[in-house]
């Protein structure tokens, strides 16, 4: 039984590819967590994907044991959090568990936008903060300027700042000492009813739901009985225990330990994140605050290319699902593509990841519709609609106004790519609200529709910025504005997965775009194929995709040129008939690629 003073839980937070998962492998090897036979690079970095793209998707945990310098045995709960802001759901959830917070600057790139963002998290839960500088050995390293940057742009006091290489084990010593020297002891009565935060959940397929959680007061045992308040529902624990990384079952947990539990938990939505566990015959009071539900920002269809894997895809969104809160769907059906599902995720990595662990994890080939933003629909009638996919925008006349989401979006970038993002900002209706500097580093903060940045902004930032600009966003409010649904016809009939609503000015350029890529698409039939961009009634694009025109001269030899002109004249009305009664067929290739708008 460990006492509280001698607990410290805390998390690491940074800016992607500041050297959060190096440094927590230099902590587990360096506390003796693994042998090095067992040590491979990101050890908390489980999944095939995060070790391939370098980043941290999901929150990880482990307990080190720490024999410090005043010759007292320290347990160290460590918990991984990702550094995306598009997980940041799994951020805030990871900090609520912690009492305090490493903070990793790179030594030689100084403070990006994503740290800011973690950072405020951290103050928001009241986190204490201690201040590491990473890649000390590079020769680009500048920590005295770092050291100013973190003052002047966070404002915390970095005059203390452990120096340290992750890479090479530099530093790691001071570290731990500063883990128990610097950051607070958890609070805690083992003797109080039990109350315990659950930080997280996933499936495992031996063990049932395994849950991770975070023990306020009170105890957790083996064989004892709880239940969670928020969804009411109650089970027995089968096994107890901490991860070193390796599992290891423990008799118990008390106050202010992290661990996990296992209790033949069938269903993850049981288990939802940030509920409260309690004794089923001693409970708590009242639950804990838990977090606050993410909210979906981008939504998408996605369908299997093969319409016999709809089943097999709904059981892996479901196991999905368990693995990420974060993450929703319901079905829908469109005429081009059959059945699918309308998914709902917190940003655009997250939808990238997700597609990817789709067809990775559970081998679905799969096609995405074009991320699209939810809109507020005002009717004239005073109602209120929210509208997650523009095939479903009810008749203009019925409309009032549209209200779209708009987000504040802080962009840090060396100097010499300030002018380009400023007009890549300015062509996407962004409004400058600061712009201001950190050395050399300018800070820029915008405000920007939500639908403009979802599509490619993240892209083109990085290409024009050469990958040195650093990007965050929140979400502000909705505003109104001019928008319109814009349809494409093939052939006079409206295509339902091609809709998507627009700005009015952008309407036509975004039209023109789609037509000229739609007739470079859609094969050539044996007649002629208009394809049109439509506003309401009123038709802003066209492209003509030619007719294949067999030849019917070939059997035409000698005589009157009448002969061949009759002929002709039969081809033509053969085709006008064709026009009428013809169907299109579009690839499947020619949707996806025609939602991939580039520029």
């Amino acid at each position: 039984m460990t006492s509280l003073e001698h607990i410290r839980n805390f998390s690491i937070v940074a800016h992607i590819d500041h050297g959060k998962s190096t440094l927590a492998d230099r902590l587990i090897q360096v506390t003796g967590g693994l042998s090095d036979r067992e040590m491979k690079e990101q050890v908390l970095d489980s999944m095939e994907l995060e070790r391939e793209r370098g980043i941290t998707i999901k929150a990880n945990t482990v307990r080190l044991e720490y024999a410090a310098q005043d010759g007292e045995t320290y347990i160290l709960n460590l918990i991984d959090t990702p550094g995306h802001v598009d997980f940041s759901y799994e951020v805030s959830r990871s900090l609520s568990a912690c009492e305090g917070a490493l903070l990793v600057v790179d030594a030689s790139q100084g403070v990006e936008a994503q740290t800011l963002a973690n950072v405020y998290q951290a103050i928001d839960v009241d986190l204490e903060l201690v201040p590491v500088l990473n890649k000390i050995d590079l020769p680009a390293a500048e920590p005295d300027r770092v050291r100013a940057q973190i003052e002047d742009v966070i404002g915390i006091d970095a005059s203390d700042a452990v120096e340290i290489s992750a890479k090479t084990g530099l530093g790691v010593p001071e570290v731990l000492e500063a883990i128990v020297k610097r950051l607070p002891a958890p609070g805690g009565n083992r003797d109080a009813p039990l109350k315990a935060l659950l930080v997280d959940s996933w499936y495992d397929a031996y063990l049932g739901v395994v849950v991770l959680v975070r023990v306020i007061d009170g105890e957790l045992r083996k064989g004892q009985k709880i239940r969670m308040m928020g969804t009411a529902a109650s089970y027995t624990i089968d096994q107890v225990g901490v991860s070193t990384p390796k599992k290891t079952p423990v008799a118990s947990l008390g106050p202010g330990e992290i661990g996990y539990i296992t209790a033949s938990i069938k269903q993850v939505a049981d288990t939802k994140v940030g509920d409260t566990i309690t004794e089923e015959r001693r409970p708590a009071a009242e639950a804990l605050s838990g977090f606050k539900p993410s909210v979906p920002v981008v939504f998408c269809g996605i369908f299997p290319v093969d319409a016999a894997d709809f089943e097999d895809l709904r059981e892996a969104m479901g196991r999905l699902r368990l693995n990420d809160a974060s993450f929703e769907f319901e079905m829908e059906t469109s005429a081009a593509l059959g059945f699918g599902f309308r998914c709902g995720f917190l940003g655009l990595l997250h939808l990238e990841i997700i597609r990817e662990r789709l067809e990775r994890e559970f081998n679905i080939d799969l096609i995405t519709t074009a991320p699209s933003v939810v809109y507020h629909i005002h009717s004239t009638d005073g109602a209120m609609v929210e509208l997650h996919n523009p095939a479903d925008m009810p008749d203009p006349v019925k409309v009032s106004h549209i209200d779209e989401p708009w987000i504040k979006a802080t962009i840090m970038t060396p100097d010499e790519h300030l002018g380009s993002i400023l007009k890549l900002c300015e062509e996407r209706r962004g409004i400058q609200v600061e712009l201001t500097y950190a050395g050399a580093r300018a800070m820029l903060v915008y405000e920007l529709p939500l639908n403009e940045v979802v599509f490619d902004f993240y892209d083109r930032l990085k290409s024009i910025s050469k990958g040195y600009a650093s990007f965050d966003y929140q979400m502000l409010d909705y505003r109104t504005d001019n928008l319109v649904k814009m349809q494409i016809l093939v052939n006079d009939e409206p295509v339902d997965a091609l809709s998507v609503i627009v700005h009015r000015d952008k309407a036509e350029y975004r039209g023109r775009a789609m037509c000229e890529k739609l007739k470079e698409l859609i094969p050539r039939h044996l007649f002629k194929i208009p394809v049109q961009a439509a506003l309401g009634g009123r038709i802003i694009a066209r492209e003509t995709i030619a007719a294949l025109r067999k030849d019917v001269t070939a059997k035409c030899y000698g005589g009157d040129a009448t002969r061949k002109r009759k002929l002709l004249e039969k081809q033509k009305e053969g085709k006008k008939k064709m026009r009428q009664f013809g169907r299109v067929e579009i690839p499947q290739e020619a949707f996806i690629n025609a939602l991939k708008m580039d520029g």
